[in-house]
């Protein structure tokens, strides 16, 4: 029950992201001009944080709850921190978009998951050599990302965007029970931003990152939180 919640808000808030940025982006898009507050490079540093969720639990493992033999680790929601830089690649769309922004963004995610106190690898009974008692077991997720981010109104103070897909590096822990802990994935994401002051911004920000399960286990997850920004 809890996961198909989490999978329904994901989706919900990545496409109501998406249609809105879309939309707001093609109404305007082509009005933008440039004003005379707007940095010449549109370069961005933010930090963000909000709510997280996985689309599937990591519960009946060996290292996150020692199979479920006293209890099951099985939360899915979470929270999320990170920060990350946008580095301007065109204004215009090559020429071909007057208002429309390509981006190059960088990003560093740290995700925390839901967890419990449970049996683990050194609980008595796990293994042949546990002895020791139950323990919270710690689930948490490490992102690095780099993605296309085209923005929409470039030059004015209010900016829709969206990701179209870009690309995850994912370190988990704990490790699953093959010890394997390195996954990779895509991401898709839409968000606004406004100006509120010279180069300070705020926005809002959701994505669904499907990763590709290479740890055997299933590491898709979504976000979506608020940020803000520094322009440079």
């Amino acid at each position: 029950m809890g996961i198909q919640r989490s999978r329904r808000i994901g989706a919900w808030c990545v496409a109501a992201s998406l249609a809105a940025a879309l939309a707001v982006g093609g109404a305007w898009g082509a009005s933008a001009e440039e004003t005379t507050e707007t940095t010449s490079t549109g370069n961005r540093v933010f930090f963000r944080g909000g709510a997280a969720g996985l689309t599937s639990d990591r519960a009946g493992e060996l290292i996150t709850d020692g199979h479920g033999v006293a209890g099951k680790n099985d939360g899915s929601f979470g929270y999320y921190i990170g920060g990350g830089t946008d580095l301007m690649v065109t204004k215009d769309l090559w020429g071909m978009a007057k208002g429309v922004a390509v981006v190059g963004e960088i990003g560093l995610e740290f995700k925390r998951w839901s967890s419990s106190n449970v049996a683990n690898g050194d609980t008595t009974g796990v293994t042949g050599v546990s002895n020791g008692g139950l323990s919270k077991v710690q689930l948490t997720m490490l992102t690095v990302s780099v993605a296309p981010k085209v923005k929409f109104r470039q030059g004015t103070d209010f900016q829709p965007w969206v990701i179209p897909a870009g690309l995850d590096f994912h370190v988990i822990s704990p490790t699953s029970s093959q010890i394997n802990y390195l996954d990779i994935g895509v991401q898709f994401g839409g968000g606004a931003e406004y100006r509120v002051w010279k180069e300070l911004w705020v926005g809002l920000d959701s994505r669904f990152h499907l990763a590709s399960n290479q740890t055997n286990t299933v590491n898709n997850f979504w976000t979506a939180g608020i940020y803000g920004a520094i322009g440079f």
